[in-house]
């Protein structure tokens, strides 16, 4: 893949963590946080397995533990190609998994007694991916996230417009390799995605295009900003995979979830595969907010696959797999826990 498309995806990574903002995901990013699972070299981080360090450009902790699990930390990788993310990216991120994951195995034989943690992986992508990439996925955990869906135009449409604009100001000032550690730490300061003191400072000798790409690193930023009422939360349904929740208006939806943690949604499909989009709203006051979210691909395939059986089939969907979706939200300190139970129109009580 070209630079513009690695830059496209690492802009994406950095638009990522700071839309998870209030979901509980906190950015790792020096050994300083962790020595005893994480090595600096530089400006890099990396993570060790049981086999190798693992360089890793995204990694954040959940604030939250879930019940009869370790701590859980994601590593974070998006990709921005022009057509789907392919089987390749998946079996990297299963073999890094892999490796982490049996770490503590293979150190933990006298020493002192040290924290132990679940580390997971999501891609997300925003062109979808491969039919093999996501039967691949399924088998070994690790989550897909499709965010070519209609609530992210505006954010892919920026993606694309700022990548082009970071490339073309490369081009005249000859910068070889592309300052990618540099652009993540300007995108961290600016977006307050990462302690100041923890992060690394990065320079890049080529002064004129530092210029010029710091005014569309502060454009990019501002944007972002500008979009504040827009949040990405993230849905662990009943299923086998995670979902991303774009809040059309995040202090509608906090204001209603907080004075109802727990309460029955309206679950919507609108339009058809590979462009379909759900909706979850609240039973007792549609407009109280709207939660706008896609399902795996392979998912909607199977639904579309008999024309007459596709309101038979969403139906089973939202049944089976969104029956309870679970929302993990910070509010400053405090943590918050929201349950959306699907109530399906002939059992609603009112």
């Amino acid at each position: 893949m070209g630079l513009e498309a690695n830059l496209r995806g690492y802009l994406l990574e950095e638009a990522l963590a700071w839309l998870l903002r209030s979901s509980g995901y906190q950015l790792l990013v020096s050994a300083e946080q962790d020595s005893a699972e994480l090595v600096s070299e530089g400006s890099t981080l990396k993570v060790r397995g049981r086999g190798t360090s693992h360089q890793v450009d995204v990694l954040g902790e959940w604030a939250f533990s879930p019940a009869f699990s370790l701590p859980v930390r994601l590593f974070l990788e998006a990709k921005f190609y022009a057509t789907p993310c392919r089987i390749e990216v998946i079996r990297n991120a299963h073999g890094v998994i892999h490796d982490v994951n049996e770490n503590y195995a293979a150190r933990s034989t006298g020493g002192r007694p040290r924290r132990r943690y679940q580390y997971s992986y999501a891609l997300f992508s925003a062109n979808g991916f491969s039919p093999d990439a996501q039967e691949y996925a399924v088998a070994h955990q690790i989550s897909l996230v499709d965010l070519s869906g209609a609530s992210f135009t505006w954010l892919r449409t920026l993606l694309r417009s700022t990548a082009e604009k970071l490339y073309a100001a490369r081009n005249p000032y000859y910068v070889k390799p592309f300052p990618v550690n540099w652009m993540r730490t300007i995108l961290r300061q600016r977006l307050s995605t990462a302690p100041p003191h923890l992060l690394s400072t990065v320079t890049t000798n080529a002064l004129m295009f530092r210029a010029a790409a710091t005014e569309v690193l502060e454009s990019f930023a501002a944007h972002l900003l500008h979009h504040e009422e827009t949040e990405l939360l993230i849905g662990f349904p009943s299923a086998p995979f995670i979902i991303p929740l774009a809040a059309d208006d995040k202090r509608r939806f906090v204001t209603y979830a907080d004075a109802h943690p727990t309460h029955p949604v309206r679950v919507r499909r609108i339009g058809h595969d590979p462009h379909a989009e759900w909706t979850a709203s609240p039973w007792s006051d549609e407009s109280a907010y709207r939660l706008t979210f896609t399902m795996p691909l392979h998912i909607e395939r199977w639904i579309s696959d008999i024309e007459e059986q596709r309101i038979r089939r969403s139906r089973t969907i939202k049944t089976d797999f969104l029956s309870n979706i679970t929302v993990y939200r910070m509010d400053g300190e405090k943590p918050r826990v929201y349950q959306l139970q699907y109530e399906p129109t002939q059992l609603h009580r009112s």
